[in-house]
């Protein structure tokens, strides 16, 4: 499945500081449609991600009825985006 679509990063403390985009309601369902055929475990989808020029390898979280992309400090940096910052986001899900 390749979704594409914007979103705001977004900061979850939880047990350790993480940042996030969480991805819009409908691509989420659309993910949910599938989870169970690509998850490996515990709701997490493996994903291949896309911001800006930044290719990387994650896997989506499910979080109150939609999906979180982390976004690890290097992609930020190297897109020079942070919290608050809408970015387009291109994803490849169940990649591996």
């Amino acid at each position: 499945m390749e979704l594409r679509f914007r979103g705001e990063m977004i900061y979850w403390r939880g047990p350790a500081p993480f940042t996030f985009v969480r991805i819009p309601q409908a691509e989420s369902d659309d993910i949910a449609e599938i989870a169970s055929m690509v998850t490996y475990g515990w709701g997490a989808i493996p994903v291949n991600a896309r911001i800006g020029q930044t290719d990387f390898y994650t896997a989506l979280f499910p979080k109150d009825g939609a999906y979180l992309l982390p976004v690890r400090v290097a992609i930020r940096r190297a897109e020079g985006v942070d919290v608050g910052d809408e970015v387009e986001v291109e994803l490849s899900v169940g990649a591996s």
